[in-house]
């Protein structure tokens, strides 16, 4: 298929900038993902979704999904309206009102699980409670980093880096009547969101690699080590949730992990390209068109320009996709209201062609557009409202 015709034919009607979702791809990416998953749940990161409608479809697909990994307590609230159930905070909340909210949710029947990984946290919670005569759920926060000498290889989340560190926090909360240990959570950063096959890396990838295999081992034991220790104290956890997309292959085979988390997988986005050990489609992206043509084999199109949340770096940067053959100039990149392309194919578009990008990271897309058109089989078959097209902004 020229998959560049496919999309401008598509996208010929269409005001541009415009987003979409390809139905048919992101359907073979919840199967392939639901097969890597083996024989534990997927918990779906909605972080990387931000679309109500692609998490329902997600959700129909496979009874491999079940539940949500929400960012924050406003959009946990939000999905919960929504109808969704089975909906777990990634992270520590704060905000007084918010949580309290979701407790009186919970009230009623929802299943909704906050994020702990310290006293102050499980206090909080507990306290506006007792304020309500209602239990709340909780989940602890494992820290998965690894240090070596001059080098901390994951990201900083919890401070709890294993069982001994956990074990007061988990007494306290199994000592509280306001409070039930529901889950225990370990994201391993460094294996799930590292690359690991940049083009022109060679060495850094075969460091980052080892690093993987040694991080795996690692992981493995402070989880069962933490569960094992829970399991001690007298707890009967509901769940104990692992890693992310890239690290599929791995926490499966861990037996005390009953779910996986996976969220960028479904919409695999250009950071996606840079891993070894698995690949789906590219299944969401944006179009933008050609407005000026500056130079010999150069076109610049109206906008574009949008970078992904991270340490600043290349990699950040919105890939061209569609026509191949092209990329950003090193001196402009991509910009806020013009972006200039060259290569093989620039000097066959025309004024009004589109270019289609994918965006760096999953869920950052749906930040910039208020509707993903959602497309299948030749036809745009619908509109599906982002967050920022239902009228919500959480972070």
């Amino acid at each position: 298929m020229d998959r560049y015709a496919y999309y401008k034919s598509l996208f010929e009607s269409l005001p541009k900038p415009s987003a979409f979702v390809d139905l048919d791809l992101l359907d073979a990416n919840a199967a392939a993902i639901a097969r890597e998953a083996g024989d534990k749940k997927v918990r779906i990161a909605s972080k990387s979704i931000r679309c109500v409608e692609v998490l329902r479809r997600i959700l129909r697909s496979s009874p491999v999904y079940q539940g949500i990994m929400c960012f924050t307590a406003a959009e946990a609230a939000y999905l919960d309206r929504e109808g969704f159930d089975d909906l777990l905070l990634g992270y520590p909340q704060w905000e007084p009102e918010q949580i309290g909210n979701l407790i009186t949710m919970a009230g009623e029947g929802r299943s909704i699980t906050f994020m702990v990984d310290c006293r102050e946290h499980a206090e909080r919670i507990g306290k506006l409670a007792a304020e309500r005569s209602l239990q709340a759920s909780v989940c602890i926060d494992l820290d998965m980093s690894v240090s070596y000498p001059g080098l901390h290889f994951g990201v900083r989340r919890s401070p709890l880096a294993g069982w001994e560190a956990m074990r007061p926090l988990a007494e306290s909360i199994l000592a509280s009547p306001w409070l039930k240990l529901e889950g225990l959570m370990g994201y391993e950063a460094q294996i799930a969101g590292v690359g690991d096959n940049v083009p022109g890396s060679g060495l850094k990838n075969a460091l980052i690699r080892q690093l993987k295999r040694r991080s795996i081992r690692e992981v493995a034991r402070r989880r069962r080590e933490a569960v094992e220790g829970l399991q001690s104290l007298g707890a009967r956890l509901r769940f104990v949730n692992a890693g992310g997309t890239g690290s599929m292959a791995s926490s499966r085979t861990e037996a005390v992990v009953t779910e996986i988390t996976a969220g960028s997988g479904f919409y695999s986005p250009g950071l996606f390209d840079n891993y070894e050990g698995f690949s789906y489609q590219p299944a969401a992206g944006y179009a933008v068109e050609v407005v000026r043509r500056p130079g010999p084999g150069i076109v610049t199109c109206m906008g574009g320009g949008y970078t992904a949340s991270g340490p600043a770096g290349k990699d950040k940067l919105a890939k061209p996709y569609l026509p191949e053959g092209l990329r950003l100039l090193p001196l402009e990149a991509a910009g806020e209201v013009q972006t200039p392309l060259t290569g093989s194919a620039a000097e066959r578009l025309s004024i009004g062609d589109p270019v289609f990008f994918r965006h760096a990271k999953a869920g950052e897309l749906c930040e910039r557009f208020k509707v993903l058109h959602a497309v299948s089989q030749g036809n745009i078959v619908g509109e599906y409202a982002t967050y920022r097209g239902a009228g919500e902004c959480f972070l």
